[in-house]
C-alpha cells in the first residue's frame, strides 16, 4: 500500500501519543463505581467528616445506610435530614446490639474515640472502616492493630492517598524510577478556618470542639497531616527515624492551646527529609504533597497530579504527545485516569483531576474489599505508623524540639 508521507507523519505521530496514553493508563486503571451488592452500613460519628461520608457513600450502587449513631441529637438529626428516617442511636454498643441488620461499620467520631467503637465493632462481627488518624496514643492503635489481625471481618484504615487513582499512579512512576532516587519531599495543609464551633451548652460546646483541647488532639499534624505522613511512608517504603517540630498561635488569639500554624521535618535513615507544614491563617496552595528526585519531581494535590522532569532527565518519547500545564517557569505533564479511552476520544484534556473527592476512593476500596473480597488497601499496620509520626511530632511540638524514633515503636508486638 502506497503512503503519503505526511499521512504516514501523522499516523506515526498519532501511534505514538497512544502508546503513551497507554503507558500512562497502564498505571492506572479507571475507577469505577464499587457494587455495594446491598451492603448494609452504620455511620458511628455524624460531624462534619461523618456527613461528608455519607455524601459519598450516596454515590456507591447498592449500598444502603441503615443506620445512624451519635451522642448529639443535633447532629443525628441532620445526618437524618440527608439519608432519611433510618434508626437512630446515642451510643455505637446500642447500634450493634438492636441494628442487627448492619454489615458494616464507618468509624467518625473524634480521633480519640476510636478504640473503642473499632474493637466493639470488629468483636461484633461487623467490617470497619475507622478514620484517620487510626488512634491518638500508641496503646490504643496497637489494640486496634491487633484486634483487626485478629478479626474475620475486614478492617479498613480512612487514608485517602493509597486509594486515589492519581497517587496511585504517581507512585507507580516513581517506584519505576521516573525521577530516579528522592532526595527530599514536602507537603502542606492549609485553609483559613477556625475549625471553632458553637453549642447551645458548655457541655455540648466541649464536645464539638475536642479537635482544640490538647488533652486530647493530636493538633493540625494528626487530624490532617496523617494522611501526607502515609502518602510519605508509602512513596519512601521506610519508616522515618526523627522529627523534629515547633509550632504557635498566629491568628486565632481565643483562648485555644492548639497551634493554629505548625510546621515539623520527618528525618529518613538515608537523610532525607520530608517537611510538612499547616496553617489555619491562610489558604494558598490549598493542601498537597511533593516528592523531588534528582531526574524530576511529583506534585500531588488530592484530585490533579503533575509529573515535572528535570532538563537531563532521558526522554522516553510520549512525553511530546503528553497534557501539559504551566507553572510560572516550569512545566508539569498531568497524571490523568484513563487516559487511553479519552484519548481515543480526543478528551484528553476532560481527564485532568478527578470526578470525585479523595474521601470517595477510600470508601469505594472499602466497600469493594467487604463485597469482593480486594485486599484491603490502608490496613491498620499503615494507620498505625502514620498516627505513630503523628504523635511523634505532637510530642516534640511540646518540647519544640526533636524526637527519636527507633524501630521497635513501629511494631504492635
Amino acid at each position: 500500500m502506497n503512503t503519503h508521507p505526511n499521512d504516514r507523519r501523522d499516523f506515526l505521530k498519532a501511534s505514538a501519543g497512544a502508546a503513551a496514553m497507554i503507558a500512562l493508563s497502564e498505571f492506572l486503571p479507571a475507577a469505577q463505581p464499587a457494587q455495594g451488592s446491598g451492603l448494609r452500613v452504620g455511620l458511628v460519628g455524624c460531624g462534619r467528616q461523618g456527613r461528608a461520608i455519607l455524601g459519598e457513600l450516596a454515590k456507591i450502587e447498592g449500598l444502603k445506610i441503615a443506620a445512624l449513631c451519635d451522642t448529639l441529637e443535633s447532629r443525628l438529626n441532620s445526618a437524618r435530614r440527608r439519608v432519611g428516617e433510618v434508626p437512630a442511636y446515642a451510643s455505637h454498643t446500642e447500634l450493634l446490639d438492636k441494628a442487627k441488620d448492619v454489615d458494616a461499620i464507618i468509624v467518625a467520631t473524634p480521633s480519640h474515640l476510636h478504640r473503642a467503637v473499632i474493637l466493639d465493632a470488629l468483636a461484633a462481627g461487623r467490617h470497619v472502616y475507622g478514620e484517620s488518624p487510626l488512634a491518638t496514643t500508641l496503646e490504643d492503635a496497637r489494640a486496634i492493630v491487633k484486634a483487626a489481625r485478629g478479626a474475620k471481618s475486614v478492617f479498613h484504615t480512612g487514608m485517602y492517598g493509597r486509594s486515589n487513582p492519581i497517587y496511585r499512579l504517581a507512585h507507580s512512576f516513581v517506584r519505576s524510577g521516573a525521577i530516579r532516587e528522592i532526595v527530599s519531599g514536602r507537603a502542606q495543609w492549609n485553609k483559613k478556618t477556625s475549625l471553632r464551633a458553637t453549642g447551645s451548652h458548655p457541655e455540648e460546646e466541649k464536645a464539638l470542639n475536642w479537635m482544640l483541647d490538647p488533652a486530647v488532639s493530636l493538633g493540625l499534624c494528626g487530624e490532617f497531616g496523617t494522611h501526607s505522613f502515609d502518602v510519605t511512608l508509602w512513596f519512601f517504603n521506610q519508616n522515618p527515624i526523627r522529627v523534629r517540630a515547633g509550632g504557635s498561635l498566629q491568628f486565632h488569639k481565643d483562648g485555644r492551646e492548639v497551634h493554629d500554624t505548625v510546621c515539623c521535618e520527618l528525618e529518613y535513615p538515608g537523610g532525607q527529609r520530608f517537611a510538612f507544614s499547616a496553617t489555619l491563617a491562610n489558604s494558598l496552595d490549598g493542601a498537597f504533597e511533593l516528592f523531588q528526585g534528582n531526574m524530576g519531581s511529583v506534585k500531588l494535590a488530592g484530585n490533579a497530579g503533575w509529573l515535572f522532569k528535570e532538563a537531563d532527565a532521558p526522554t522516553q518519547g510520549w512525553e511530546v504527545y503528553a497534557n501539559r500545564q504551566q507553572f510560572h517557569e516550569e512545566q508539569g505533564i498531568t497524571l490523568i485516569a484513563d487516559a487511553t479511552k479519552l484519548a481515543k476520544l480526543g478528551k484528553l484534556k476532560d481527564g485532568v483531576g478527578l470526578p470525585n473527592p479523595p474521601l470517595y476512593y477510600a470508601l469505594a476500596d472499602f466497600v469493594k474489599s467487604v463485597t469482593e473480597s480486594k485486599p484491603v488497601v490502608c490496613t491498620a499496620e499503615d494507620g498505625l505508623r502514620a498516627a505513630l509520626i503523628a504523635m511523634r511530632v505532637a510530642q516534640a511540638m511540646k518540647q519544640d524540639g526533636s524526637v527519636a524514633i527507633g524501630p521497635e515503636e513501629f511494631e504492635v508486638g
